[in-house]
Parts: structure tokens; C-alpha cells; sequence
């Protein structure tokens, strides 16, 4: 395999050559261009799979010699850098199949891993070269052949009972050489990607680097790994097939706990580790569907093994609520970082005591929402509204995943209602962002309600603090707000009175000239015409 580097920059080719262990990539020559010129001379005279080539040169762009390159029909895989984010750049480069397309500074760690996806698919690529000449595709179909008929038995276990007849049809279906008897062993990772990490900015690399990982740590020489899938985002399952029934989940339970401790540092994010029941192919359907339910309902740590064989041991557990009344004393004595403590203290206890499934971490998320939600309402804070956005339905939507998830939720409900509560106690804070709404947006429709929902209070209690600390009603101060803007563009401008009226935020041009009249004394035409003889 070898690569081909071509850059102006004498100094980026140095350090793509120094900072790369291009030998732990498997690529046996590294040849190096200035120039698109150069370039040419060196994939004429070499065999090339894979290019990292500047875009902007002065003697001919990268764009030029991947347009060349496709010409002359060479395999190639392209990864073109660049120092502009310019959406023209990256369309041609689309067009002309360009692998990659990579913005510098270049991340060393993140370019290696998108060379090692190119070095993936140029093996591919020869293999498929290969396989036309051979005539035949039968390595690459085999493993598509597996992957679909896993998945098809993972997404159908969860749906109907898998049937002995389903999954012989589906062996018959695929070509596949399982028999009936066949010991297979499911494990499913949960993983957790770090904020700002790579899993959560870009998932396909994480992916792949996340394959790499599992592929190396569950190598055995016991059995043979069929499959991996993501059954669903950031929760990947490995089937494995051992030579003969295993005694015991320690193999496993060693290689879980090996990709636990290497996906902190390693991928940047936590794991969970779940292993399925071992038994013979005809039961894949219930040890599958065991393996997804303990997924589903039992609450984990993160950076923990969890084995379906003791959750069925385990006695379903009921819900004792914490003491509600001491918890809500605290939140009436404005104690809510005490509260927030309280309530994981007890989540923590409830841990420990082995009872905690989700339907039980979802009833105490309940009693907690309801806690601080009845304290805002004592406040006059709609907590409907407070909490309605993408942070809140994000946070709430993971809280089940993990004690992590929860603790991390809770502490965003709490944290929230804390931040509004202090500010909520400053009602010139209050009125003065109404106010600054209203100068902004006199053309807008501006009820009591609307404005009551930007400062996430109930209306009549708006109300009451709006005319408290400014001494005017909302309504009035709507009024006159839009009556100044009106005079001004009465006065500044050539707009007609209905179009100010509109641009005022009456819709109603009779209403506004009875309005305009009572708070100025003239109508709106008539004050026009005495501004228009002042001026003259």
C-alpha cells in the first residue's frame, strides 16, 4: 500500500511524514510532490492508492489532479485538505469522488484515522478488482449475507417470537453455513461519547474507530466474531460463535472490562458492557430478547459489565419514594442546592440496595419534577415553560440511560430553577426586559400572555409586577410605546397612515386613529399636516 503526499508547503509535508507511523498503517512507501507537476510524474511511474493533497497551489490545484486522476481511470482515494471552508471546493470535490475532504490546522489524530478509512476502503477497492477478474463476489457478499441476517434476527427478536422455522428459512435465505446447534454468544456495548468529543461531533469517524477497538479486544481463539451492529445510535451488539459452549462469561467479562478501561482515554467516552446468555442457535430469539430487555430495564453505572445470567436472578424491584415532605421543606426554604444534594443521595442509596430498574429511576424523576415544578408555581414561574426546549427534551430523553444521565438531569432541573428563581426575585430586572421586549417589538402582537411567556411567568403575576415597579399597566405601555414609534415615523417618514398603523402593530386602522387621537390629542393625519407646516 503505499501513499502519495502533495503540498507546497515544505513544512506540512514534514510533518505529515514525521508525525504519521506510517509503518503502523501498513504503508510501505510515502512519496512526496510540490506540485500537481510532480505529482503526475509520480503516479505515472507508481502504484498509488492513496492521496493527501493540498487544494490551493500555485502551479495547479488539487482539484486539477484529482480531475487527472479520474480520467486516467487510477484507484485512488483522495483526502484533499484546505485552509478555506468554501462550499465550491468541497461540490467539485464531491463530483470528482474525492474521499475526504479535511480542513486545516490538520488534527494528526483525526487525519489518521481517516487515512485508515481510506486504507480500508483501497483494500476494498483491490479486493473488488479482484473479485471482477475472479468473476465472482462471493467474500464480500458473505459478509453483507451476515450482517443482514444478524440484524434481521436482533430487530426481530424484539418484535415476535423467532421461530426455529424463521431462522432456518433465513440461514436458507442468506447461503449462510450455520447449523442448528451452533453455541452463540450476543454482547452488547453502551457506549457514552464525552461532550465536545468525537462521538458526538463526528459520529462516522467514531464509528469506525469504535469497530477497530471491539474487532481487536474480542479476538479469541474460542470463537469467531460474526457480527457487529449498532442496534440503535451509540449501542452496538457483537455476536459471537464459540467452538464449543463456554463454562463461564469470564472470557467476556475480561474483554468487557478491557474496552471499558481503553474507551476513556482511547474514543473519549464511557461504556457499559452487557452480556448476553451462550446457547445453541435455535434459542436466539429468547436469548437475544433477554439480553435487549435487561438493556431496556435495568438502571447502570457507567464503566460497568452487567450479565443477563444475574439479572435474572434478580427479584423485580418496587418503588419506595424518598421522604417527599422533608425534600419539599427544603425547596420552601429556598434550599435547592440541599435539595439537589438530598435527591441524589438517594438515587445513590437506591443503587446500592439493588432496587433500581428504569420503571422505578422513572417514577422517582417523576416525584422530583413534580417537587420543583409545584416550588416555581409558588414562585409564579411556569415551569411548563421554563423547561420546554431542546436542552430540556435532550437531557430528559437520555435520563433513563444511565445513573449518570439522571444525575446530570436532575441537576439541570434544579440548577434551572435555582438561576430563575434569583432572578425572578428582581423584578426591576423583570420589568426591565419586558420593557426592552416591547421598544423591540411594537410591530408584533403583544398580549399579556406573550409577554408573560418570555420571562416564563404566569400573566396576572406579570401583570401585577410590571405596573408595581414601572407604575403603568402592560397595556398602557404597549400603547404608548407604539404611539411614540408612530409620531416618529409620522414625522421622519413619507409612509402612509395605514402602513404605519400596520408597522405599529394595529392591524385595525379605525383603532389606531381613535387610539393615536386620545393619547396626542390630533389625529394621525392631522398631527402629519402640523409637523409637515412646523417644518415649513
Amino acid at each position: 500500500m503505499n501513499i502519495l503526499l502533495v503540498d507546497d508547503d515544505y513544512y506540512v509535508i514534514a510533518a505529515l511524514q514525521k508525525k504519521i507511523d506510517w509503518n503502523q498503517l501498513g504503508i510501505e512507501n510515502v512519496y512526496t510532490a510540490s506540485n500537481v507537476a510532480q505529482a503526475r510524474e509520480v503516479l505515472l511511474n507508481h502504484r498509488v492508492q492513496i492521496l493527501i493533497s493540498d487544494i490551493e497551489m500555485p502551479q495547479g490545484s488539487g482539484l486539477e489532479l484529482l480531475a487527472w486522476i479520474r480520467e486516467q481511470n487510477y484507484s485512488v482515494q483522495a483526502i484533499l485538505l484546505t485552509n478555506y471552508a468554501d462550499f465550491n471546493y468541497a461540490q467539485k470535490a464531491i463530483e470528482l469522488q474525492s474521499f475526504e475532504y479535511f480542513l486545516k490546522p490538520i488534527e494528526f489524530d483525526k487525519l489518521m484515522l481517516i487515512i485508515q478509512k481510506a486504507i480500508v476502503r483501497a483494500k476494498e477497492q483491490e479486493s473488488n478488482e479482484q473479485a471482477i477478474l475472479g468473476g465472482y463476489f462471493w467474500q464480500k457478499n458473505q459478509s453483507k449475507n451476515l450482517e443482514h441476517f444478524w440484524r434481521r434476527l436482533v430487530s426481530g427478536s424484539t418484535s415476535f417470537p423467532l421461530r426455529r422455522a424463521d431462522i432456518t428459512h433465513a440461514i436458507e435465505e442468506q447461503n449462510l453455513s450455520y447449523q442448528m446447534n451452533d453455541f452463540i454468544q450476543p454482547v452488547l456495548f453502551n457506549v457514552f461519547p464525552h461532550n465536545g468529543s468525537m462521538g458526538k461531533e463526528e459520529k462516522d469517524l467514531f464509528d469506525f474507530a469504535l469497530l477497530n477497538v471491539l474487532y481487536e479486544l474480542l479476538q479469541n481463539a474460542a470463537y469467531t466474531i460474526e457480527s457487529i451492529l449498532e442496534v440503535k445510535e451509540y449501542n452496538w451488539i457483537a455476536i459471537l460463535k464459540w467452538k464449543q459452549l463456554p463454562e463461564d462469561a469470564s472470557a467476556l467479562q475480561a474483554a468487557g472490562a478491557s474496552f471499558i478501561q481503553k474507551s476513556g482515554p482511547y474514543l473519549k467516552c464511557g461504556a457499559c458492557c452487557n452480556i448476553g446468555l451462550a446457547g445453541e442457535l435455535h434459542h436466539i430469539g429468547d436469548i437475544l430478547k433477554q439480553l435487549m430487555t435487561m438493556d431496556e430495564e435495568l438502571t447502570k453505572c457507567r464503566n460497568q459489565t452487567y450479565l443477563v445470567e444475574n439479572y435474572l436472578r434478580q427479584p423485580k424491584s418496587a418503588y419506595t419514594p424518598p421522604d417527599l415532605a422533608q425534600m419539599e421543606e427544603l425547596l420552601n426554604q429556598n434550599r435547592l442546592a440541599a435539595f439537589l444534594e438530598e435527591a441524589v443521595r438517594c438515587l445513590r442509596s437506591m443503587l446500592s440496595h439493588k432496587s433500581l430498574d428504569t420503571s422505578v429511576l422513572s417514577l422517582f424523576r417523576l416525584d422530583m419534577e413534580q417537587l420543583v415544578y409545584s416550588f416555581l408555581k409558588q414562585k409564579s414561574i411556569q415551569a411548563h415553560k421554563l423547561y420546554a426546549g431542546k436542552a430540556n427534551d435532550k437531557l430528559l430523553l437520555h435520563s433513563l440511560h444511565s445513573i449518570e444521565d439522571m444525575e446530570e438531569y436532575l441537576r439541570y432541573l434544579v440548577n434551572t430553577a435555582m438561576e430563575y428563581r434569583d432572578f425572578a426575585a428582581q423584578p426591576k430586572s423583570i420589568a426591565e426586559e419586558i420593557k426592552q421586549y416591547i421598544h423591540e417589538h411594537y410591530g408584533d402582537d403583544l398580549t399579556r400572555n406573550d409577554l408573560a411567556e418570555i420571562v416564563y411567568l404566569n400573566p396576572d403575576y406579570l401583570a401585577r409586577l410590571f405596573k408595581r415597579e414601572t407604575g403603568i399597566s402592560l397595556g398602557s405601555y404597549v400603547i404608548q410605546v407604539r404611539i411614540a414609534a408612530a409620531k416618529h415615523l409620522l414625522e421622519t417618514t413619507n409612509l402612509s397612515v395605514y402602513t404605519i398603523a400596520s408597522k405599529t402593530g394595529y392591524s385595525n386602522y379605525s383603532y389606531f386613529s381613535k387610539l393615536f387621537k386620545q393619547e396626542v390629542g390630533l389625529s394621525p393625519n392631522e398631527y402629519k399636516k402640523e409637523q409637515a407646516h412646523g417644518v415649513g
